[in-house]
This record gives structure tokens, sequence and C-alpha cells, in this order.
């Protein structure tokens, strides 16, 4: 999403988060495949996992679920449903799966499926943004 970002000249006007719902990935970087195959599009990807947080949610102007498991983990940290989460296939038409599949449990062609995925959702997430107030809040 960042360098999505960066492409549109919005640098300064969002900025981007990433966290699990789960704590036993924390402090770790991404998978060595999945960090392969973004680089491979010119993708880097720095960062350790993090747990999301109901604070994180309520400070984000958007926060985007992988698939339904996640969203209602999300709902559950939030203890509600706030209006800014959706799902990223909220973001892609009906010929995309409504969960983005798990890349770890197939073939090592899943994370390439997944980088499609968001490759196809970033453009269309950014979008919808253009109407948000920009209030120095942020996509997770």
């Amino acid at each position: 999403m960042q360098t999505w970002i960066e492409r549109r000249g919005m640098s300064g006007d969002w900025s981007v988060d990433s966290a699990g719902t789960a704590n036993y990935q924390v402090g770790k970087t991404a998978d060595p495949t999945m960090q392969k195959a973004a680089l491979a599009r010119g993708y880097l990807l720095e960062t350790e996992a993090k747990q999301l947080t109901a604070k994180m949610v309520r400070d984000s102007q958007l926060v985007i679920a992988m698939d339904r498991e996640n969203l209602r983990e999300i709902f559950q940290i939030a203890r509600g449903e706030p209006k800014q989460v959706k799902l990223l296939s909220d973001f892609l038409d009906a010929s995309w799966p409504r969960d983005v599949p798990d890349p770890y449990r197939g073939p090592e062609h899943g994370f390439e499926f997944v980088l499609d995925m968001l490759e196809k959702a970033c453009p269309a997430i950014l979008d919808s943004l253009v109407d948000l107030p920009q209030s120095g809040g942020g996509v997770s």
C-alpha cells in the first residue's frame, strides 16, 4: 500500500501500518517466501509483526481485514463493528475470492496470488480514501 501511495504522490497524506490479530508472530519479519515474491515485484517488506489493538482500530481511518475470520477478530478487539473496518475483497470485483487465501497452506504460487489481489485492491482502496478527511489518520 505504501508503494501505491508513493506512486500517486500522496506520501504526506496517508500513513500505512500493519498488524495481526494474534500475537504469535510479534517481532518477526515477513515469511521468506513472501519477501522473495514481493521483492521480485519491487516491494521491500521490512517491518516486524505486531498485534492489533483497539486503539489502533480507533485511530485509523481505514482498517483492512484479509478474510472474514480476521474481520470477526478485529470486531472483537475493537469491541464492536467500526464502520472503518473493511474486507480487502470489498475493493475487488466478484471474480476474486471473498477471503484472501492463506498462502502458507498451499503451493508456493499462493504468495503470487495474494500479491495479485493486493495489487488489484490497492488502487481501489486509495480511490476510496480520496473522499476521507486527511487528519493524519492511517490505513492498517
